[in-house]
């Protein structure tokens, strides 16, 4: 156990603490990766986050239970495809089961010595190597260091998961 595990008393309202996490609004990604035998793979996380910048590291956290955990925390590089308010649709097929996530064919293959799909009309690319799994309770974090970034709109109002639904936020009146 961890001197954080030892020192953090244990939420005794599950609810509570979802319910409290709902209004923590986060940016949504599509996060994207190659198993062993080439097949395709990703989900919609709005656990992304930047962990570092000497090195450069960034987090992203995937449940144990997800249909892509494994293919995921074995890959050895993902991408990260931050999404816009227009990506509304491919977060939803992304972030449903029992779906082939892949079918509308608006992923491209990145060029290099793995063709990682991604989003090309992305608002941010990141393509990572993992350089660590962590176990975190129900979630693995997969520690990555970007490889290559490319930044395609820095004006794209960005999509966001905010009480448990996507929001695009609306730009604050200017007052005079």
């Amino acid at each position: 156990m961890s001197p954080a595990q030892e020192q953090t008393p244990a939420v005794t309202d599950a609810q509570a603490f979802k319910d409290a996490m709902a209004l923590l609004a986060a940016p949504v990604s599509v996060v994207t990766a190659l198993d062993a035998a080439g097949r395709r793979w990703g989900f919609t996380a709005s656990s992304v986050s930047s962990v570092s910048l000497d090195p450069p590291l960034l987090m992203v956290g995937i449940a144990l239970t997800s249909s892509c955990h494994t293919a995921m925390a074995q890959a050895g590089q993902f991408v990260v495809n931050l999404l816009g308010e227009h990506h509304r649709p491919i977060a939803q097929r992304f972030a449903t089961s029992g779906v082939d996530r892949f079918a509308p064919g608006d992923f491209g293959a990145w060029e290099g010595d793995a063709a990682l799909p991604y989003l090309p009309d992305a608002t941010v690319l990141l393509r990572c190597r993992t350089v660590d799994v962590i176990r975190a309770g129900d979630h693995d974090l997969l520690l990555g260091t970007p490889q290559q970034i490319r930044i395609r709109d820095e004006s794209a109002p960005p999509l966001l998961w905010y009480q448990r639904a996507f929001h695009t936020p609306v730009p604050a009146a200017v007052t005079a």
